[in-house]
């Protein structure tokens, strides 16, 4: 599993980046040239570059170059892998605010029968 973790590690740090979240965000449509995806962004083309071999170093995005143009896509089992660590800390997290609920119903529940003495 630790090379499961480094891949999530790489995962969640390029994920980090709002400049590289909206270029995830934009390949979840459909694959992109390297233009198409650095029209939107204010920052220069060597700058995309550099997000776009985050994101491949990550995982996230493969690339293939035909000619002279490089079209990005993103890698979904990738994205599946990160969501998939997210919802079962979600559940984790679910099910112990469930637990503490009940403990303070329980003893919300025990205040009102005992009229709120302390009976030690």
């Amino acid at each position: 599993m630790p090379n499961h973790q480094g891949s999530l590690d790489r995962v969640f740090h390029a994920l980090a980046d709002p400049s590289r979240r909206d270029i995830v965000q934009r390949l979840v449509r459909g694959p992109a040239s390297v233009s198409e995806l650095a029209r939107p962004l204010e920052m220069s083309l060597p700058a995309v570059l550099q997000h776009l071999q985050v994101l491949e170093s990550s995982g996230l995005v493969v690339s293939e170059k035909v000619g002279r143009v490089r079209t990005c896509r993103i890698e979904s089992a990738v994205l599946r892998a990160a969501e998939g660590w997210l919802s079962a800390q979600r559940t984790d997290w679910e099910r112990r605010l469930d637990r503490l609920d009940d403990v303070v119903a329980g003893h919300a529940t025990e205040e009102l029968t005992t009229g709120g003495e302390d009976r030690r």
